[in-house]
């Protein structure tokens, strides 16, 4: 029934098998991911009840989370940074975490994560198919 049911079916089962724990939900085209800024981010959003992380763009979400007996209810795709706030979820406004916030939509969106710093794989994929950006 579409990503947000899928990622509620998710976090109900993690649940279900860890106690009522906080659960996150984190875009999977992130290449440029640092394991230290998502670190600092998840730290962050366990002092919120809901929290999220806005993409680079403004628009979106990279990462939404809900603390311990709190519902999650995602709200991906288009706005989704608008349908966060209007739940009440706190935007994480950090410094240092860019690598959390760089989704790749576009082609010059992967440029902006490869001047980040992508991992081996991404990088021999680029390498492989000869794109320089």
């Amino acid at each position: 029934a579409g990503l947000n049911a899928a990622l509620r079916h998710g976090a109900q089962a993690a649940r279900s098998a860890a106690g009522d724990a906080a659960v996150a939900s984190l875009s999977a085209d992130l290449p440029a991911l640092r394991p230290a800024e998502l670190d600092r981010v998840l730290t962050a959003a366990a002092e919120h009840p809901l929290s999220f992380v806005a993409d680079a763009a403004g628009i979106g979400t990279t990462l939404y989370a809900a603390g311990p007996g709190v519902a999650f209810e995602p709200a991906f795709g288009g706005r989704s940074r608008a349908a966060h706030r209007l739940a009440g979820a706190v935007e994480l406004e950090l410094d240092g975490i860019a690598s959390v916030r760089r989704d790749v939509d576009t082609a010059v969106d992967l440029w902006d994560a490869r001047r980040l710093g992508v991992g081996p794989r991404t990088a021999a994929l680029l390498a492989e198919r000869d794109l320089v950006l």
